[in-house]
């Protein structure tokens, strides 16, 4: 039985019976090396492109439409279009918010003015400028509109009717005191009256 086990293909020298799968080092040093060399090169064409100059913030020359869609039923399906879903539609980042809260957030946002190609950077206005601005709005201004004399005028106006007010408030303070006197006064019998001589005051006229 003992010469039979040891006959054994298993149990043959030279043989490997261990069963683990053996790996190349060599082999799979060479390809980690390859792939770090690919990365470094990665980087570094990353690295040589020239920065992306954004423009400056500035102000929308449209209006935001918050209110168009208020009180209004809309039927919504899965395969509807993004812009036809329930909520606000960004047509620059193609994304859907549902209110307007979120909505003011992500276009007044970094990612949103970024794909508008401005950075989150304002720039410095100079006293040139400013001037121009000035007078670009008075030009604009349209005749009869609001101007000084009329802040002096609604001032006046202002005043007047206070003034108003507080004559009224001492005129119904002074009622009050002479109804307060007339309710406070006691009142006589006619003939105790006549007795003590006050019946001579009463007017005699009818």
């Amino acid at each position: 039985m003992a010469q039979s086990s040891n006959n054994h293909p298993c149990f043959a020298v030279g043989v490997d019976n261990t069963f683990r799968r053996k790996f190349d080092k060599e082999e799979y040093l060479e390809r980690a090396r390859k792939r770090e060399e690919e990365e470094d090169e990665r980087h570094k064409s990353k690295s040589k492109g020239p920065p992306v100059q954004r423009k400056p913030l500035k102000h929308r020359d449209y209006e935001v439409d918050l209110e168009s869609r208020l009180g209004k039923t809309q039927v919504v399906t899965p395969i509807a279009p993004l812009s036809q879903q329930a909520g606000y539609y960004c047509s620059v980042c193609e994304c859907v918010v549902k209110d307007s809260a979120n909505y003011l957030d992500h276009i007044n946002g970094k990612k949103h003015q970024r794909a508008l190609g401005m950075s989150m950077r304002v720039e410095r206005a100079s006293l040139q400028q400013v001037q121009e601005r000035f007078e670009v709005l008075k030009k604009r201004r349209t005749p009869g509109s609001f101007t000084e004399q009329d802040l002096d005028d609604r001032i006046l106006k202002q005043q007047q009717e206070e003034e108003e007010r507080k004559r009224q408030r001492r005129e119904r303070k002074k009622e009050k005191k002479k109804e307060k006197a007339v309710e406070e006064e006691p009142e006589l019998d006619p003939d105790v009256a006549a007795m003590m001589g006050f019946g001579g005051f009463r007017s005699s006229k009818k």
